[in-house]
């Protein structure tokens, strides 16, 4: 049976991670010390108190929701879930790309026009069901808008971890450990400290981790600004970035 992640726990075990106190952080939030001590022991957070508790600790809101086992609210949500056919190539092409290149796709991922929101984002068919620890950070790859396949695309790419598809899949059920190397891996694609995640997911991790590769660290970046972009223009953004990976790949540099 599945882990269930309890999310007051996670957040205790954070809090004590970062050295801040309950008063403390309620300040910075703007919730009552009461109110947070009932989240701490197991009260269920709703939207108002997650969007204020991701601001005061300078996470991003969608990883709260995601953590609590919450759908996130649409304005929190990637713009175009058909954008997610071409993100993962958008990524992989991008890191194969020298510093100067990536930073250039990056501006552009940043720059262009917003559209408006095409249909209700929604986690699909392929959504974890797990309530534990692997079904939340699948939920949070998927906020990034990457499909099982471009999560295993992704990571094998920037990091050590070289799953299947299927794995992933497995994972989000809560079926498959995931272990600190998959935590620390997870948290350098998210843009988290491993540390950190694995204090929110209730993962032990039995040596102190090792610094994110830097394709990684970009790759985080790039997951998170793409969510703006629609179902075009990741797949014009990712012709890009695949002619830029060619022309170096064939020495244009």
């Amino acid at each position: 049976m599945a882990d269930v992640l309890r999310f007051g726990a996670g957040l205790a075990r954070f809090l004590e991670h970062r050295g801040l106190a309950v008063p403390q952080l309620a300040e910075r939030a703007g919730l009552g010390a009461g109110q947070l001590r009932a989240v701490l022991d197991g009260a269920e957070p709703g939207d108002a108190a997650l969007r204020a508790l991701a601001g005061a600790l300078g996470l991003h809101a969608v990883d709260l929701f995601a953590l609590a086992g919450v759908a996130a609210p649409q304005d929190l949500a990637p713009l175009d879930p058909g954008a997610r056919r071409s993100v993962e190539h958008l990524v992989v092409d991008a890191v194969r790309c020298p510093e100067a290149q990536r930073l250039e796709l990056l501006g552009l991922v940043r720059a262009v026009p917003q559209q408006r929101r095409p249909a209700e984002f929604e986690l699909g068919p392929l959504a974890p069901v797990s309530g534990g620890p692997g079904g939340a950070v699948i939920r949070m790859l998927r906020y990034r808008n990457l499909h099982l396949t471009g999560m295993a695309k992704v990571l094998a790419f920037t990091t050590p971890t070289y799953l299947s598809a299927a794995t992933y899949g497995v994972i989000g059920r809560g079926t498959e450990e995931l272990t600190p190397r998959r935590i620390t891996d997870f948290a350098a694609v998210l843009g988290f400290d491993a540390r950190e995640l694995a204090a929110l997911t209730g993962v032990e991790l039995t040596a102190e981790p090792e610094p994110p590769y830097p394709a990684a660290e970009y790759a985080a970046g790039l997951l998170w600004a793409a969510r703006r972009l629609s179902a075009a223009q990741a797949e014009e953004l990712a012709g890009t970035a695949r002619a830029m990976a060619r022309a170096q790949r064939n020495g244009g540099g």
